[in-house]
């Protein structure tokens, strides 16, 4: 094997991908993409992501998205719980603020993204980090966060401002490109991701969604086509393709051990 790229973000239990789960994990090694984290973004994700973790190179994560946090009961935290010591889930979330789509309040996400914080705190489990139209919102949020210590965790589908991403790297966290970054008219994200250290970046697809460029017209987006951003990154650093997917590899498995 010559190189293997992560997956550090995918949503196989979208309606989208769940049905082509065989093919789309079969075409995923076959594009040297030999690890993927499943992510979860409410309690009923949780049921079909426990078949998926039975597979060598498919890991998960538990948690609530913001745009769900709304609809959260109970017992759906309680489930969420259960799943913190299972040796294949090794991330919670996604979590975060969501500002675009204005469904749940914002006390609420508030909330729900503060409890995922401290359960981080309590199990050592790392966050992904989900942010949209609240940059500095968010930025608020991590560094009172960060009065009690590093914060473990991913800015997932990183979309910020340079001085955004500096931050979050001085707190611990790392920076997570998606398919976004190939977008032809997004010269200042690549630009960003340029000037960004080697050993805190990633690689992700967030399939089904953001499919990247050459694929870009092709639906759903997945894991399959994470190498295709993997190699914009590469060429940003002036690296080879090999490099920058064990590099990024490396990153994966020293934030999520539970991959190891």
């Amino acid at each position: 094997m010559s190189h293997s790229w992560t997956d550090t973000h995918a949503h196989l239990t979208d309606p989208d991908l769940l049905p082509l789960v065989d093919a789309t994990l079969s075409l995923a090694k076959d594009h040297h993409v030999h690890r993927i984290l499943c992510v979860s973004v409410d309690a009923h994700s949780i049921p079909p992501l426990l078949p998926l973790l039975e597979h060598t190179h498919v890991f998960g994560s538990v948690g609530i998205h913001p745009n769900y946090s709304h609809q959260e009961s109970p017992s759906d935290w309680r489930e969420i719980e259960k799943l913190f010591d299972h040796p294949k889930i090794c991330a919670l979330g996604e979590t975060g603020l969501d500002n675009y789509w204005k469904d749940a309040p914002w006390d609420t996400q508030l909330a729900n993204f503060k409890r995922h914080l401290k359960c981080s705190r309590d199990t050592g489990l790392p966050v992904i980090i989900h942010s949209r139209n609240c940059d500095d919102e968010m930025l608020a949020v991590l560094k009172n966060e960060f009065h009690n210590g590093p914060i473990r965790g991913v800015m997932h589908s990183f979309c910020a401002s340079l001085e955004h991403a500096i931050e979050y790297i001085n707190m611990g966290l790392y920076i997570s490109f998606s398919g976004m970054l190939t977008y032809k008219k997004n010269d200042s994200l690549r630009n960003i991701a340029r000037q960004l250290p080697l050993d805190r970046l990633l690689v992700e697809t967030d399939a089904p969604y953001l499919t990247p460029e050459p694929k870009r017209s092709t639906r759903p987006n997945q894991p399959a086509f994470v190498p295709y951003t993997g190699h914009v990154l590469a060429e940003l650093h002036t690296i080879s393709d090999e490099q920058m997917a064990t590099q990024t590899t490396t990153n994966a498995l020293e934030l999520f051990h539970r991959m190891s």
